[in-house]
């Protein structure tokens, strides 16, 4: 259960540190075009997208991921919003998420390609790593609490595009530079990759029951089914859109599941865990 105090000094330091990690993220890309620094993040995935790619307009997720961040941020500014466990587990890490996004812009606009693999793979951790540490306390938040909306979903629904974007990343880097290990085909790597993004995928949402974190991974995954179905790579293709359906349909599952009420066996209720 949550407890909800009024935020000490240093804690309301933490909340406008959070507020600026958040403008950073955000103003780093438009930073970027704007001023022509470097290739653009589209420009840095293309590069050397020949193992794993993902359709161009996947991307657009950002839009609502970075609104939810910035509603996320907002929130703990305003003066009537107190102290809560999940605003006080999460601060920091998600700064250091914040910045390590931002910085990843600028990463891939100077074509540092082993700072995005850490930029990105360390994002996605300390994200990851609090949901699951936290997993009882999310999975037991009341429908409408607002540390679920305001907390939990902007935070799972980052760290779930994370999920698929950070091996994206690595296959790109590692085609670029013939790194991929030949012992097996490109393809093979993308598929396994496509398997352990998914499986991964399930996993968290099994402990968290925070139906924001898969929706991202699952249109990710159909987002790849599209661009390797244009580039003729059915076998990748259809590979990842049965991944995308089950990291859906397993979400689903997991989040909207009946299970027996305690008046008996044959009534069943809903479980408020999205």
């Amino acid at each position: 259960m949550s407890s909800n105090v009024q935020p000490t000094s240093a804690q309301q330091t933490r909340r406008l540190i959070v507020l600026a990690s958040v403008a950073f993220a955000v103003i780093a890309g438009q930073l970027q075009q704007f001023a022509g620094i470097g290739q653009t993040p589209a420009e840095f995935s293309a590069d050397s997208d020949a193992t794993l790619r993902v359709v161009g307009w996947a991307f657009a997720i950002w839009g609502p991921i970075y609104l939810g961040l910035i509603a996320y941020a907002v929130r703990q500014v305003l003066p009537q919003t107190d102290e809560s466990n999940m605003i006080r587990w999460f601060g920091w890490p998600s700064v250091l998420a914040f910045l390590g996004i931002g910085w990843w812009i600028l990463a891939a606009a100077w074509d540092a390609e082993v700072a995005t693999i850490v930029l990105i793979f360390g994002s996605l951790s300390v994200l990851v790593i609090p949901l699951l540490i936290h997993a009882h306390a999310i999975r037991n938040l009341a429908r409408g609490d607002r540390d679920r909306w305001l907390v939990a979903w902007p935070l799972g629904a980052l760290a779930g595009w994370l999920t698929i974007a950070s091996p994206v990343n690595l296959l790109t880097v590692a085609t670029g530079n013939g790194d991929l290990p030949p012992s097996l085909e490109p393809t093979a790597w993308a598929l396994l990759a496509v398997a352990g993004v998914a499986a991964f995928a399930l996993f968290v949402t099994w402990r968290t029951r925070l139906l924001a974190y898969p929706l991202p991974v699952a249109w990710g995954l159909l987002g790849v089914f599209v661009a390797e179905q244009d580039k003729g790579n059915a076998t990748l293709a259809f590979g990842a859109l049965a991944a995308s359906l089950i990291v859906l349909g397993g979400a689903l599952a997991l989040c909207f599941r009946l299970r027996p009420s305690r008046s008996g066996p044959a009534s069943t209720q809903t479980d408020p865990t999205v």
